[in-house]
């Protein structure tokens, strides 16, 4: 299964590696390549510090203080997750965009008549892109701060506090020390979503590695020049997971105390508690309520389409693919993390821990590292049909849609693995001991013990691979089989073209259905409160 996992990774390296330096590429190296690392470069850092801010925080007010909304804002951060970040770009293009309703509004207001009559930040740009993407991903670090401060003992602060530190320095060399890690990992999910992140820097015009990868592949036929950006782009990922985990050499934190109280809420009133409502809902509003907003109003207009056979068709399609890929990564899982738990060799553990390597490719790289041995695959098998039997057997695996399960597959197991083997965790060895006693093999504990007492966990990795293979698109775009469209991919297309109200529909319908996955893991974290991080957050840890 981990050979299985890793081969579009290898497939790819291979083909960048034994290509050779072809035309295409040595004139991108000469001309645009360079400005596609410095704007990945850019956008990466930007969109860093933007969610680490926002994040912590929003995590830090939430947790620690009490203020008008802070109950609501506990859920209401994580929200923007159910949003995908190329329908937020859409929304706030049709919103800010010179033939957009603010400018609109603005001309019309101080009667304006050209661009040249006032400025107005192009939301088209780089630092668009770093909002949009700031926007929508900021609740990973969010979601694995606050549930490092609700694991933080208030001891810890108190004892800071005797030792005269005030509360900004208890916060800056306690809390966040503490929390630390935990924001690293939340930072470094953003990052690897936004190296790889394909419709919003394509529908704003930023050209970064990803849209340099789609030009020379799809655009310049260039398969072999399109593996070697892509190469180039698991560098940039691999790099960042080597920074992550170098900055954590040498440095730990624990709580040593065995007093463990959870932390009371500090009262803010007066214009403490306004500053921190207006901060919390910035966010919230930015990433969640305006583009939803946005989105149901021009839903409105459309409202007939939701009743077609068409759009109930793409309803169908996209939920069932992502039913069956969250079953069948479950299902992988489970045996990866069981057979851990057995007791199997080191190497195997290892194998079975670098099959869930996969969230940390980019969705075309991917593309790329499935497409291209599956077609190598089929016009093998096909010119031997051809010349032993004289039958044509046409595409067996490239352009159908267990080519794209597979992609999801691999991409998403990391997902499934870690929820599964936390909530296996929670299990205590000596229900495997007594269970076997009583007559139970490998397979019966497995099914009448462990199942039933991780169902939790199961449901939560089905939902959390559910919701990502709704939003998923660089992926979905390249291997969909002919007129075989998603919900992601049919707004994707219809916002390229600037068909911004008919995208609405099956942009709402994608958020709808990460809706309840997003409420469900935030009543997992307020249940967090005794200590004990949940299955659900440990995922991301």
């Amino acid at each position: 299964m981990a050979l299985l996992v890793a081969f579009p990774v290898a497939a790819v390296a291979w083909i960048a590696l034994t290509g050779g330096i072809g035309a295409n590429w040595q004139h991108l190296w000469e001309t645009v390549l360079p400005g596609y690392v410095l704007n990945s470069i850019k956008l990466a850092v930007l969109v860093g510090i933007g969610v680490f801010l926002a994040g912590t925080a929003c995590a830090w007010l939430v947790t620690m203080h009490d203020f008008p909304g802070a109950r609501f804002f506990e859920w209401a951060l994580l929200l923007p997750l159910a949003m995908p970040a190329y329908v937020v770009a859409f929304v706030y293009t049709d919103l800010l965009e010179y033939a957009g309703p603010v400018q609109g509004g603005l001309r019309d207001l101080f009667g304006w008549q050209t661009p040249r009559d006032y400025w107005f930040p192009e939301i088209r740009s780089l630092g668009g892109a770093a909002f949009v993407m700031t926007m929508s991903f900021f609740p990973y670090v969010y979601l694995l701060a606050r549930t490092a401060f609700l694991e933080q003992s208030l001891c810890a602060l108190e004892v800071s506090r005797t030792l005269g530190c005030t509360k900004w320095d208890a916060f800056r060399r306690v809390a966040l020390p503490l929390a630390w890690p935990s924001i690293m990992v939340g930072i470094m999910l953003c990052l690897m979503e936004t190296l790889s992140d394909f419709g919003v820097v394509d529908l704003f015009s930023v050209q970064t590695l990803t849209t340099g990868l789609f030009n020379v592949w799809l655009v310049m036929g260039d398969a072999a020049g399109g593996a070697q950006i892509a190469l180039v782009l698991l560098v940039f990922i691999a790099g960042l997971v080597w920074l992550e985990r170098r900055g954590r050499i040498r440095r730990a934190y624990y709580v040593q105390t065995s007093r463990m109280r959870a932390p009371p809420r500090r009262k803010l009133s007066g214009w403490l508690g306004t500053g921190a409502s207006l901060l919390c809902f910035l966010p919230f509003f930015c990433g969640f309520l305006l583009p939803a907003a946005i989105l149901v109003r021009l839903s409105g207009a459309r409202l007939s389409d939701a009743l077609s056979l068409d759009f109930a068709a793409l309803v169908v399609r996209s939920v069932t693919l992502g039913g069956v890929a969250a079953l069948l990564c479950v299902a992988v899982a489970v045996g990866l993390t069981y057979s851990t738990r057995l007791g199997v060799s080191r190497p195997a553990a290892l194998a079975a821990r670098a099959a869930s390597f996969g969230y940390a490719v980019p969705g075309a790289v991917l593309a790329i590292g499935v497409l291209v041995p599956f077609g190598f695959f089929d016009r093998t098998v096909n010119g031997f049909m051809e010349g032993v039997f004289g039958v044509s057997v046409g595409l067996i695996l490239s352009g159908t849609v267990a080519a794209l399960l597979f992609a999801y597959l691999v991409r998403f197991l990391t997902l499934a693995h870690g929820t599964v083997e936390s909530g296996l965790k929670r299990v205590r060895p000596s229900l495997d001991m007594a269970a076997r006693t009583l007559g139970r093999g490998a397979t019966g504990t497995l099914r009448d013990v462990h199942l039933p007492l991780i169902r939790g966990s199961l449901l939560t990795a089905i939902l959390l691979v559910f919701v990502d293979v709704m939003k998923e698109l660089p992926a979905t775009l390249v291997l969909r089989p002919f007129n075989f469209d998603t919900l992601a991919t049919t707004a994707y297309s219809l916002a390229a073209d600037e068909r911004f109200a008919e995208a609405a529909l099956p942009s709402l319908a994608i958020a709808m259905a990460g809706l309840l996955p997003v409420l469900f893991i935030s009543r997992a974290i307020t249940k967090a409160r005794d200590f004990g991080a949940s299955p659900e957050t440990e995922v991301l840890m």
